[in-house]
């Protein structure tokens, strides 16, 4: 098992990606503290090493807590995998021209700033305990693979690729600290945050050759989840800095599309 024993915090934990995520884990042997909004206590799972925890990781509060009851429960922390964020279209992300300026905040503090707060406050408890850990943060392929036609919010790719410039910054400062820092950036994923994307017909039929691995389809949680439980393995101990794509080819396909 890849994580076996290994105590991970998933922040943004109780649907998507990131709940597919405390699964995996759990199955690859470690014990899980997932935060979230929304409380997961119905979800299918139920295993002694998973604590649920509900919170709004914009209070720097709540992932103070997490990192406190990890140490009460289980005496440490190995791992961060930041999962929490989402698009901010409804709040008025837009093509540059039109975006509101609540729009660009509002899109930047669920996504960068979330960031920021989570691998903060995990930095500082490796750093204070002397020990060695590895944090992985979730951007998105938009943030440096753009596709204009059925994908123009730029402030969410803004705050991605933010994300991605933190994390690989961070990664050369800490990495004589033995504190591996991470990237994955997915592709089109079937979670509820794709919704819009998954029920319009026309953006799925992109899909086929945006995405042409395995017939041409979004991608599955797990398969994010995969490369993550890897990232804060063992098995990854020499590799920090990187931001790696799991996206079914989207960053290498130019993708049609049909008026």
């Amino acid at each position: 098992m890849l994580l076996k024993n290994k105590i991970i915090i998933v922040a943004g934990g109780s649907s998507g990606i990131g709940m597919a995520s405390c699964d995996h884990f759990l199955k690859q042997g470690a014990k899980v503290l997932s935060i979230g909004l929304s409380d997961v206590s119905t979800h299918s799972v139920d295993h002694e090493n998973w604590i649920m925890q509900t919170g709004d990781l914009g209070l720097e509060k709540t992932m103070n807590d997490a990192i406190e009851t990890c140490i009460k429960k289980w005496g440490s922390i190995d791992g961060l995998f930041h999962v929490a964020g989402g698009s901010g279209r409804s709040f008025g992300d837009s093509p540059l021209h039109e975006i509101t300026t609540e729009g660009w905040q509002k899109t930047l503090s669920i996504n960068l700033e979330l960031v920021m707060k989570t691998n903060r406050a995990m930095l500082n408890f490796f750093i204070n305990q002397k020990k060695k850990g590895s944090i992985v943060n979730l951007s998105s392929v938009l943030s440096h693979h753009p596709s204009p036609h059925f994908f123009s919010t730029h402030a969410y790719a803004a705050a991605k690729a933010g994300i991605t410039g933190l994390s690989l910054s961070a990664a050369a400062y800490y990495a004589p600290y033995d504190i591996r820092i991470n990237v994955i950036s997915p592709g089109l994923t079937d979670t509820p945050m794709a919704k819009r994307a998954m029920e319009n017909e026309s953006i799925q039929q992109f899909l086929k050759t945006k995405q042409p691995l395995d017939q041409g389809r979004a991608g599955k949680p797990d398969e994010v989840a995969a490369l993550a439980a890897f990232l804060l393995s063992d098995q990854s101990n020499f590799i920090t800095g990187q931001n790696i794509c799991v996206d079914g080819g989207w960053s290498i396909s130019e993708g049609q599309y049909h008026e």
